[in-house]
């Protein structure tokens, strides 16, 4: 019980108690007169008063004690009481407490006032108290609160209203007749579940693994019943089987590697709404899954790639984030490349060649400056790969239109402009000049006046690597050079490069030996990454495979495929065939996916009106080369 519960009931006691005695005194005796009283007295009552108030609330022993001395003095306490009250609200008013004790306490607890979070991008942070520069903010990590600032709260809600009660994507077809239950699914981090998503089944979780230097790292585990569908998909996968992956996802809705099959059908399609939502489930999946102790956002848990049950999260990671990049989401997606490059230090999805791109477009250009300060990649310096040799000089480049409207004019005094950053970009790789130049385009005659020049005309790569990360730097970000002020600033650059290379060739030769030395090796070391993942032309099944489809024939050679064997407990898991049917053999699983979804279309089914299927179906297809 508090101090101010304590008073309460000695007051409701004493007031009863003074009530009482009045009544006796009244019945027995004529109220006597108030003895006089000098008001300079009232100096000296305080501190008794107070002195009575501090016995009153040490102990409810006390309390105890006290009361057979209220029973005998209750009229003269009462008095004392009702007068002390006023009294300590006057002394409240005329003595505040000091403001230090409050400062000392915050200080005790590391919360002193001048903590605050500074407002200004450009303030440098304290190194005690420092962010990590890969720290995502989860308010900015979904691409629904994104679209809801460009277009309004109303438009988007009433879209997803549309989606879910359409029922895109894979897990929202009817199914034998059927329909899945609606319900609300558990909250996400990364995506926003839809009401007619299936409930997440447990098939998979996460298990801590070690923990170094204050870094844990996981890794996903499947469930006996995960291991089987996996085995499956892999069957179905090795005979190009659709409908076999499909029967999958009827069985298990959060097969990841199924799902993931799908969503790439589904964008070679066209149907990119579809794929959005099947790469979402998977995301969806992937969190549930997530170990108490897994804290992405704050930079201290990895998962590394190098584990085949951890490879689906960065594909879908990796898939989602272009297609928020598509929808125009360029803070959301970077937020998820961010999160990317937090999961493991090796960066095997290649997130830190578009991550510039993503700050650009997004107008975190102080962020952009930062993270290449502070964040290490191997022994070269981030501004020695080609994206931020050039991404460095625009970032600088709007922040001193930024500088020059505020009235802060020296935070950045000592570092190089933006004409001198974007010099220098092009003494080091002179070559994307022309590259740009092509991919933009950039049709200006000013732009052949520079080309021809020996400095620009002759100039190469340098290397398998180099010229992979030229590839990718141009293919991701050539859209930036679009704009007029940008090629304004790459035109003065190139024509002060020109001069400097007139006046001095030695420089020119000493930016080459900096460019041989940091991409030495003869092999592509960026081999594993794809040009067109980094490009937003997304490639569709070619009109001459849609014919065969429209025209209901068949097509392709038939090959024999080798299959692994099925547990017998899990034959009855999917009622397909565990091998492409002998019509479909050797087609585009694509069009075969496209062609199942017409009602009159019917494939891979084992039950005739016999009661069962035929037995050449699982012959292992040595039958089929015969055909």
């Amino acid at each position: 019980m508090s101090a101010r519960l304590f008073q309460r009931v000695l007051k409701e006691r004493e007031a009863d108690i003074s009530a009482v005695a009045e009544e006796e005194e009244e019945s027995d005796s004529p109220p006597a007169p108030s003895p006089a009283r000098n008001p300079f007295d009232l100096l000296g009552d305080d501190e008794d008063n107070e002195e009575q108030e501090e016995d009153s609330v040490e102990s409810p022993e006390t309390i105890k004690e006290s009361q057979p001395q209220i029973k005998t003095q209750s009229t003269t306490n009462s008095s004392n009481k009702n007068k002390s009250k006023k009294k300590k609200k006057k002394t409240k008013t005329q003595q505040p407490k000091k403001p230090e004790d409050l400062d000392s306490i915050l200080q005790d607890l590391s919360l002193t006032p001048d903590t605050k979070p500074s407002t200004d991008p450009d303030a440098k942070p304290n190194k005690s108290a420092s962010v990590s520069v890969l720290a995502v903010d989860p308010k900015h990590l979904k691409a629904e609160n994104e679209l809801k600032k460009i277009f309004g709260s109303k438009v988007v809600n009433s879209f997803q209203n549309q989606a879910g009660t359409s029922g895109t994507g894979t897990g929202t077809r009817r199914n034998n007749g059927t329909r899945r239950g609606v319900h609300n699914p558990r909250k996400s981090l990364l995506v926003s579940p839809m009401p007619n998503w299936p409930k997440w089944d447990g098939s998979l979780s996460m298990e801590l693994i070690e923990t170094k230097n204050g870094v844990h790292y996981f890794r996903y585990v499947h469930s006996e019943s995960y291991n089987h569908a996996q085995e499956i998909f892999e069957a179905a996968k090795s005979a190009n089987d659709v409908n076999s992956i499909a029967h999958i996802l009827h069985r298990f809705p959060y097969h990841l590697d199924s799902l993931l099959t799908f969503a790439d059908l589904f964008r070679y399609s066209g149907d990119h709404q579809a794929a959005s939502d099947t790469v979402a489930k998977v995301l969806f999946a992937l969190e549930c899954a997530w170990s108490p102790l897994f804290t992405p956002l704050l930079c201290n848990s990895q998962v590394k790639f190098s584990h085949d049950t951890n490879k689906p999260l960065f594909k879908a990671l990796f898939s989602h984030m272009r297609q928020m990049d598509r929808r125009g989401c360029h803070r959301s997606a970077l937020e998820v490349c961010k999160l990317l490059l937090s999961l493991d230090s090796d960066d095997p999805t290649g997130s830190i060649f578009c991550i510039d791109y993503f700050a650009l477009r997004a107008q975190e250009y102080s962020w952009l400056e930062r993270f290449s300060e502070e964040y290490n990649k191997g022994d070269n310096s981030l501004w020695l790969f080609p994206n931020f040799a050039f991404s460095l000089p625009i970032a600088r480049f709007y922040s001193e239109k930024d500088e020059s409207s505020s009235t802060d004019l020296d935070v950045n005094k000592d570092k190089s402009s933006s004409l001198e950053l974007m010099k220098q970009a092009l003494m080091l790789h002179p070559s994307v000049l022309q590259r740009i130049v092509d991919k933009a385009p950039l049709k200006e005659a000013v732009w052949n006046e520079i080309l021809r020049n020996v400095f620009f005309g002759s100039a190469k790569p340098g290397g398998p690597t180099l010229e992979h990360l030229i590839n990718i730097y141009v293919e991701r970000s050539y859209i930036i050079w679009r704009i007029p002020e940008i090629q304004g600033l790459l035109k003065s650059a190139a024509f002060a490069v020109v001069n400097l290379a007139k006046k001095n060739g030695n420089e020119a030769r000493d930016w080459a030996c900096v460019r041989k030395e940091a991409f030495s090796s003869d092999k592509n070391e960026y081999s594993h990454l794809m040009v067109s993942d980094f490009s937003d032309v997304i490639p569709t099944i070619p009109p001459e495979e849609l014919q065969p489809m429209m025209m209901g024939g068949g097509g392709g050679p038939e090959m024999g495929q080798e299959f692994i064997e099925i547990p017998a407990v899990e034959q009855d898991m999917i009622p397909g065939r565990f091998r492409a049917p002998r019509d479909v053999a050797g087609r585009n699983p694509a069009i075969v996916f496209l062609e199942s979804l017409l009602p009159w279309n019917d494939y891979g089914v084992l039950d005739r009106e016999d009661g069962h299927g035929d037995d050449d179906d699982f012959d292992g297809g040595g039958d089929d080369g015969d055909r």
